[in-house]
């Protein structure tokens, strides 16, 4: 069976130059030190640098159709807190146990397969 293209790669295909080369290019080559956080350094007007740490743990890629609904961290925080906020605290204190018995649950579907023998 034929693979087949879809038309933004034909149309990606089409505008590039030939002077391109990118067939010792590495996918993703950047990712696990964008995972880990980095520190820029911006240039003020007055000469002064301010350093900034970007990333690292505790970020959330958003994909590109939920960025469209979320433009800043603001409205995704907003968002997640009401989400937070109707959800039954009995739901949180399931999801909490869950998380800490997680070998316990293990060992109750291996008792309950010997029990069904």
């Amino acid at each position: 069976m034929k693979k087949r293209t879809s038309t933004k790669q034909v149309d990606a295909l089409a505008d590039m130059r030939p002077e391109y080369d990118f067939t010792s290019g590495v996918r993703g080559k950047h990712h696990k030190a964008l995972q880990e956080g980095y520190t820029i350094g911006i240039h003020k007007a007055e000469g002064t640098i301010v350093e900034k740490y970007v990333g690292g743990k505790g970020t959330v890629a958003l994909a590109p159709d939920v960025r469209e609904y979320f433009p800043s961290s603001k409205a995704v925080n907003r968002a997640l807190r009401t989400l937070i906020s109707i959800v039954p605290h009995k739901r949180k204190a399931v999801a909490q146990k869950e998380r800490s018995g997680k070998d316990s649950r293990r060992l109750e579907t291996k008792s309950r397969a010997k029990k069904v023998r």
